[in-house]
């Protein structure tokens, strides 16, 4: 256990003999933005930013809970529903608890502290970490054995049903399953998943942070699902075998491009096309073709800037900036949009470089940027005896 956690564990709940310690890393996409709730491919991977959650069982249904980065203590009871409209941190933890109480595997309360180090609302996926780390602790604390696939179906429904967000399953899976050096190529429809290898030899991914924020629930994010099911309303009754965009090519799009509004054929375009690009994408790592992949996020961003019209004028210049630096092989948005993070790939040597061409655009390269070197993966990490 940390000190920091173990302090205030400590300081809210007493001796923490009999508690479990987790973690559960965020996740950045490397390329397959907004394919998951379309049935689509995915190719996120982990970094080295967790949220660590210490939990311990109580013998009543009290269930208390401390966020010690944010200084902030919520009690409930498991008989008690939360408040849904809490945009803060509560969802993704009493959610996890309660939902755990509803299927009848989590019988009595538990003390809780958590903290972390993946940036809040920065596309990261902080509040999969978040559930995820709950639930790997009270998977331990309750003996469930959930296995992974369910424990990330589990804290996709928690964010569904308590936070409001109508998110795929990408980044649960991905802050669940995910390994170090490795991409992780999810098929969002059958649930399969393979590990790719990613043969960096020499370059760096480098996460660099707008600055910008938004609340996912609030976005227009939802608007963009709904927007996906309305075009395949519509494609279904031209194309009976269409259930989801998952079942749409290119040439099935251009064939029956006037039977869609303006706005809903970009938005298949971009699901489509993007789809291509993960698969294209898993290629070009087998091939050790660096050069290729970071086409493919290039490509992959203006997708999401022109059809899918989910960027920020502000992630839009680093992208741009970004790639007339030499060395910089990618550059694209990542995580839902509307703000966050960037994602590029990029020569060691070129990393001075890079954080140069950003200075004009960000106040502090230290604080908005993460090299990662060490991704890690979920786990619990100690059980207090």
């Amino acid at each position: 256990m940390t000190a920091r956690a173990a302090a205030v564990f400590y300081e809210h709940f007493g001796d923490p003999t009999g508690a479990v310690v987790a973690k559960a890393p965020g996740r950045v996409t490397l390329i397959g933005e907004h394919t998951d709730y379309n049935d689509g491919f995915v190719l996120p991977t982990t970094i080295d930013r967790h949220v660590e959650v210490v939990a311990r069982r109580r013998s009543d249904r009290r269930v208390r809970v401390v966020a010690a980065d944010l200084g902030e203590r919520r009690e409930n009871d498991l008989d008690n529903p939360i408040d849904y409209t809490d945009s803060g941190w509560l969802p993704y933890v009493l959610g996890v608890v309660h939902e755990l109480a509803l299927r009848g595997r989590v019988k009595f309360g538990v003390d809780i502290v958590f903290r972390g180090t993946v940036p809040r609302g920065a596309g990261l996926s902080s509040s999969a970490a978040l559930e995820v780390a709950t639930a790997l602790t009270l998977d331990a604390v309750f003996n469930l054995w959930l296995n992974p696939i369910d424990m990330a179906r589990l804290c996709r429904d928690v964010e569904q049903r308590y936070a409001g967000v109508r998110c795929g399953i990408m980044d649960q899976f991905a802050s669940r399953l995910g390994r170090s050096d490795n991409a992780l190529l999810i098929d969002c429809r059958s649930l399969d998943a393979r590990h790719v290898p990613m043969p960096l030899d020499g370059h760096r991914l480098v996460i660099v942070d707008s600055g910008v924020r938004r609340e996912l629930a609030d976005s227009t994010v939802n608007q963009r699902r709904v927007e996906c099911e309305e075009a395949v309303t519509l494609l279904r009754e031209v194309e009976s075998s269409i259930t989801s965009l998952r079942d749409v090519t290119l040439d099935i799009l251009a064939k029956h491009k006037n039977v869609l509004p303006p706005d809903l054929f970009a938005r298949c375009r971009h699901v489509v096309s993007e789809n291509n690009r993960v698969l294209e994408a898993c290629e070009s790592l087998a091939k050790r073709d660096l050069p290729a992949f970071g086409r493919l996020m290039i490509a992959s961003h203006f997708s999401l800037r022109n059809d899918f019209e989910v960027s920020h004028p502000a992630v839009d210049r680093i992208v741009e900036e970004a790639i007339q630096v030499d060395g910089v092989l990618g550059a694209r948005l990542t995580g839902a949009g509307f703000g966050g993070c960037t994602v590029n790939l990029v020569t060691e040597t070129a990393i001075p470089d890079l954080e140069q061409r950003m200075h004009p655009l960000i106040d502090d390269w230290s604080l908005r940027s993460i090299v990662i070197k060490s991704p890690e993966q979920a786990r619990v990490t100690e059980v207090i005896a």
